[in-house]
């Protein structure tokens, strides 16, 4: 019996002719007209000034007067974000290289997202017995290294005490404790874990800092308890890759 295919998600019409509208007016170099566009993407005038206006409300596009609309400089800000992040795990990589041949351990690399830190890419140590890092696994803020940096670094709020969920026996589930942490980590430019999240699992990571002096990254380092006893002795290692990626960025630390 042959195995039938299941669809894929239907596609949502609007968005379809708004996508539609932007590939125009990327192809088009003096930009068009609502009656020009209509035509091409095949809805009639009226549709497609629906469509435009939204698009336009959102800096997607842009006119002036009643002259043709043209790509909007907020196409700019996304595309930026974008290459950014793609250029930074480019630069990164080879650090993240050279840090796990330099400690024998695991080396991350996470980027800050809007709660949590995401890590985007790793290096599993080489020893037989190995801590992997989960590529988008995000951080658990209370409980991880690289999520205390995020609430150090990253600008953002203490989680509630509803959300600091006890994982091991060493969590910190107490938002004051929480902050004390916190501002030890923003004092010393570094975080550390102890079994929080997972028991036999020990951290350490540092904060990367763009042009702006804002958090771009989060470098990582975890192993085993039983072998990485103290991280803190990779602290210089990691210190210094996190200093290079920075340089790398145009970057300065944080004031």
């Amino acid at each position: 019996m042959v195995q039938q295919t299941r669809p894929g998600p239907r596609p949502i019409a609007s968005v379809a002719r708004a996508l539609a509208l932007l590939d125009q007016l990327a192809a088009s170099e003096t930009g068009l007209g609502v009656n020009e566009l209509a035509r091409r993407i095949g809805v009639n005038p009226s549709t497609a000034s629906r469509l435009l206006a939204t698009l336009e409300s959102a800096g997607m596009v842009q006119r002036v007067g009643q002259g043709p609309y043209r790509l909007g400089l907020r196409l700019v800000t996304l595309a930026d974000r974008v290459l950014s992040r793609l250029d930074l795990q480019t630069l990164a990589r080879p650090v993240l290289v050279e840090l796990m041949q330099s400690t024998g351990e695991t080396a991350t690399l996470s980027l800050p997202g809007n709660r949590e830190a995401i890590t985007v890419d790793s290096i599993p140590s080489r020893s037989s017995v190995v801590s992997m890092a989960r590529l988008g696994r995000p951080s658990i803020s209370h409980a991880t290294a690289v999520g205390k940096v995020m609430l150090a670094f990253g600008g953002g709020h203490l989680p509630p005490d509803r959300d600091l969920t006890a994982l091991t026996d060493r969590t910190i589930t107490d938002r004051r404790a929480l902050a004390t942490e916190v501002a030890a980590v923003r004092e010393r430019g570094y975080g550390t874990v102890f079994g929080e999240r997972e028991q036999d699992v020990n951290a350490i990571a540092a904060p990367v800092f763009d042009n702006t002096g804002a958090l771009a990254a989060i470098l990582g380092i975890q192993g085993p308890a039983n072998r990485l006893e103290d991280p803190i002795r990779l602290l210089c290692t990691l210190q210094q890759a996190a200093s290079a990626l920075t340089t790398a960025l145009g970057g300065r630390a944080s004031p």
